[in-house]
């Protein structure tokens, strides 16, 4: 049972004390960002959608929720959820970090309801 507290945010905005274990959930290292202000405890790439699914989606808010739907499959087959879960259910808040310019149209919202989907 995941006892963490789940956000997200932009790895663009400042880290804070509050972010808790920082996890970058994008396959690519975002533009701009060097390693020390990302401040990352983990890259957890593995968890991000496919090249091929990112590239097909194109950030298209029409598309988000056919994106979301295979994004989901996705993660039903990938075995590195199973072991984010363990780090989840180590820490008291986790903050899931992406580049995407859409607080609310990026794969981080999916990722992060299918992770509560996961524990509940």
């Amino acid at each position: 049972m995941m006892s963490a507290i789940l956000k997200i945010k932009r790895i663009y905005a400042a880290p804070g004390a509050e972010d808790g274990y920082r996890v970058l959930v994008d396959r690519l290292w975002p533009r701009g960002m060097t390693k020390v202000d990302a401040q990352l405890d983990q890259w957890g790439k593995s968890l991000a959608p496919s090249s091929d699914l990112r590239k097909g989606w194109n950030h298209d808010p029409e598309r988000f929720a056919e994106f979301a739907r295979f994004y989901r499959r996705e993660l039903d087959q990938n075995p590195h959820v199973d072991e984010f879960l363990e780090v989840l259910d180590a820490q008291q808040t986790v903050t899931l970090l992406y580049a995407a310019k859409d607080e609310k149209v990026n794969h981080a919202v999916v990722l992060r309801d299918y992770l509560l989907d996961q524990v509940d």
